[in-house]
């Protein structure tokens, strides 16, 4: 609990810093880009505290590919 106190904590400090800035300047569209990439980092934070098991982007990338290179690699020999 008190991980994901800390976190939030850390995620509040940092809107409260960059927000202000990016409405004084009027860049709206970086402001949700800001938004959405703070929201999944903190998911992803808050995930990794509570020592949930976070799958690798890499194994995703295996999954799609491994029966593609066999296939290739199936032809060549």
């Amino acid at each position: 609990m008190i991980v994901i106190l800390g976190i939030l904590l850390i995620v509040i400090v940092i809107v409260l810093i960059e927000v202000p800035s990016l409405l004084k300047k009027g860049l709206k569209k970086e402001l949700w880009v800001f938004g959405i990439l703070l929201f999944f980092g903190t998911g992803l934070n808050i995930a990794q505290g509570l020592q949930i098991d976070i799958p690798n982007p890499m194994d995703w990338i295996n999954v799609v590919y491994k029966p593609i290179s066999d296939f290739l690699f199936g032809l060549l020999r």
